[in-house]
């Protein structure tokens, strides 16, 4: 038993914010029927052709899943969607601001057809309010929740390189669901879920916008070192590679001052004494370490930083993240199949003693149609039919 056996979801998305809610779903279990447009899809599909002619979004976020492709605007469409959800579970959409109101999906419209179902919605500024009407993509949230603002160097700032607004909702979501599932199995009643983008990430910015409100002044934007703590960043050896280390405490940092750089009374100098003092002393702190660390080899700076109890790490690529030992030596990478043959995958960050994850295959475009649709009652030449007219 997977802990999401016999839980069904319907889900109407695309790109990344749903979808990644939905692969966590698939991952403990759940039943994911994912509703595409015909002949197109997930426009995530078409973002590139790099993991055997399939883009590297879609596989990532959609293993697992069943992809049913039916136009959702057509009557028959419309018939199928509601025959799927009279019995689903969960109902999950992340479509433009008002469409899901348009086809008559809204949370209140299908409480009507089935009271039992948990109606998630992703937005970008939330469905009420000043915003509810504007598009987000993900940098456009990264812009607006100040992420941008403080991530980069003093004279450029920069995206982070991942989608993390659409991550955070699709984390938000997915654990929403979860907890209007335990919810409905404590009291009977389905709680909706509407999360959005921009509160989302603006949860995330709790530290920064803290410090702004409280400090009177906006964090820094200061590469890959830390805005707040110091010394919390990069440093480069005598082999000329990088070397990241983070100094958390004052007990850290006497003894990174005492193994590391060899003047235990760097520690209590008054420019360097706390935390704080260090922030506004970066510049001084930086050189007088980067003097020491670079006439040291790489694997001397490791050693010695260990030896202090100083945690610390390389730059890796991409490439060294695949043969990573933290991830092989664990047996965290499984294959699955994929519509242009078997791919690598990461199993779920949270193991379940016990139990292992569903890790199916990625679907193709309309892969499971025929399938669903029969199991529904329809016949081979209803769906004929359906599929000449273009609604599947």
């Amino acid at each position: 038993m997977k802990p999401l056996d016999g839980v069904t979801v319907v889900s109407m998305e695309h790109a990344v914010a749903a979808p990644f809610a939905t692969r966590q779903l698939a991952d403990l279990g759940a039943r994911v029927i994912k509703i595409e447009r015909p002949r197109v899809g997930d426009f995530a599909r078409g973002y590139d052709e790099t993991v055997h002619g399939e883009s590297s979004y879609f596989v990532w976020l959609n293993r697992s899943k069943e992809s049913l492709t039916v136009d959702v605007k057509s009557p028959d469409g419309q018939a199928i969607i509601r025959e799927l959800l009279a019995d689903a579970d969960v109902f999950v959409n992340n479509l433009g601001p008002g469409a899901i109101d348009r086809l008559r999906l809204d949370a209140a419209t299908l409480a009507a057809l089935n009271p039992r179902l948990i109606h998630a919605t992703i937005s970008g500024y939330g469905t009420t309010g000043d915003w509810a009407h504007r598009k987000a993509y993900d940098l456009l949230v990264q812009s607006e929740a100040g992420l941008v603002s403080i991530t980069g160097g003093p004279d450029e700032i920069a995206r982070a390189g991942i989608s993390v607004a659409d991550i955070a909702a699709g984390m938000y979501t997915y654990s929403g669901i979860l907890t209007a599932l335990l919810h409905r199995a404590n009291t009977g009643r389905a709680a909706p879920v509407e999360v959005s983008l921009f509160e989302a990430l603006a949860e995330w910015m709790g530290s920064p916008a803290y410090y702004a409100a409280y400090g009177g002044r906006e964090p820094e934007r200061v590469g890959a070192q830390h805005a707040t703590i110091a010394p919390y960043g990069p440093y480069e050896s005598a082999d000329g590679e990088i070397v990241m280390l983070a100094v958390q405490n004052h007990r850290e940092w006497q003894d990174f001052c005492r193994v590391v750089m060899g003047q235990p009374a760097l520690a209590s100098q008054p420019e360097f004494a706390t935390n704080s003092a260090r922030c506004e002393h970066r510049a001084e702190l930086n050189t007088v370490i980067a003097e020491r660390l670079g006439q040291l080899g790489t694997h001397a700076v490791v050693g010695l930083l260990d030896s202090a109890g100083v945690a610390n790490a390389r730059v890796n690529t991409m490439s060294d993240l695949a043969e990573h030992p933290a991830l092989v030596s664990r047996d965290r990478w499984v294959e699955v199949d994929s519509p242009g043959g078997r791919i690598r995958a990461l199993r779920p960050p949270a193991t379940l003693g016990g139990i292992e994850p569903h890790m199916g295959g990625v679907p193709a475009l309309g892969e499971h149609t025929d399938t669903i649709l029969t199991s529904l009652g329809y016949s081979a030449a209803t769906i004929d039919r359906l599929r000449s007219a273009g609604t599947l």
